[in-house]
């Protein structure tokens, strides 16, 4: 599997499957290699934890989990989901992602 992520770290998603349908978030990390990213304060889940140095009572702890990459889409600035492409920049002669709905360049 060779596909290209087309989600960065902070960009804004809608989820479009699942428990959280519907919910949007932050991206706070992308899992290359699993094809998954974790969404700020969406797919909690209650781990239990040990007691340790950083948390000394220890417990159960809310946690993101990680969502395949495929069960969420990117929202433009306007707020509405939409596809990524990918095209060479004239001016900068880079590659950036542009919306596929409006044909702007994601920044």
């Amino acid at each position: 599997m060779s596909q290209k992520i087309n989600i960065k770290k902070g960009d804004i998603v809608k989820i479009l499957t699942g428990d959280s349908k519907g919910q949007q978030g932050k991206v706070l990390k992308v899992l290359v290699s699993d094809y998954k990213v974790i969404v700020e304060n969406v797919n909690m889940i209650s781990k239990h934890t040990k007691p340790n140095a950083k948390n000394t009572q220890g417990g159960i702890v809310k946690q993101e989990a990680a969502i395949h990459i495929s069960n969420v889409m990117l929202l433009e600035a306007s707020g509405k989901p939409t596809r990524v492409g990918r095209k060479l920049d004239e001016k900068s002669n880079k590659l950036v992602r542009y919306s596929k709905k409006t044909g702007e360049v994601i920044k």
